[in-house]
């Protein structure tokens, strides 16, 4: 695994399934991790954001990376059963509050070495029937990511965004009893790469 050591990485949505893994593999590679809780930092506001980064600011002193996981999924099945809530939920969490955090952390990058990385969805190339506002999301997620990575790279700071299929946590195996959770990505999986897109190695990326 790339050394990480020394690096101080904002990681949001670190609670969860794919989160605690994502953290023990940065902590694993050396990285100073600050993990903010949603009491801490409302990350679906733009003062939650600047929250969420000056927290990383005032424990390390520094900001080289923010990895953002949170993240939602809902659906209410075909376009014209899903509600008005469940679009504007879907779009809140998933990238709304990429754009926040995204805006809040770009100041405090190094130039060069900066790092912003997200995690979005195979559904959102795939886009499978019933779940359009989900996909919507995210594919609003992967727009950000691409154009944010072409402003920032003459600055020197790479963005990227890694783009799952169903990832094997609980939640996923409660929702879906029945499915083969072999077939789905494993959050170590996920947690390596994003380790290696934070790293000095990932620069060209």
């Amino acid at each position: 695994m790339a050394s990480l050591a020394g690096i101080s990485v904002l990681i949001t949505g670190a609670s969860g399934g794919l989160g605690t893994a994502v953290s023990a593999a940065f902590t694993d590679a050396g990285a100073l991790v600050t993990a903010p809780s949603r009491a801490q930092a409302d990350l679906t506001t733009p003062d939650g954001a600047l929250a969420a980064v000056q927290l990383a600011l005032d424990t390390h002193s520094r900001l080289d990376a923010a990895v953002h996981l949170m993240g939602g999924f809902a659906s209410d099945g075909p376009v014209h059963q899903t509600s008005g809530d469940t679009w504007d939920r879907m779009f809140s969490l998933n990238a709304r509050s990429a754009f926040y955090l995204f805006r809040a952390a770009l100041p405090a990058l190094p130039k060069p070495g900066g790092r912003l990385l997200a995690v979005g969805s195979r559904a959102a190339i795939d886009c499978p029937a019933g779940l359009s506002a989900y996909a919507a999301s995210k594919a609003a997620l992967h727009a950000l990511v691409r154009t944010t990575a072409a402003e920032c790279a003459p600055l020197g700071i790479t963005v990227n965004a890694v783009l799952p299929s169903t990832i094997d946590t609980p939640a996923n195996r409660a929702a879906m009893p029945h499915a083969d959770p072999s077939l789905w990505v494993s959050p170590a999986s996920i947690a390596s790469l994003l380790v290696f897109l934070a790293s000095p190695s990932g620069r060209d990326t």
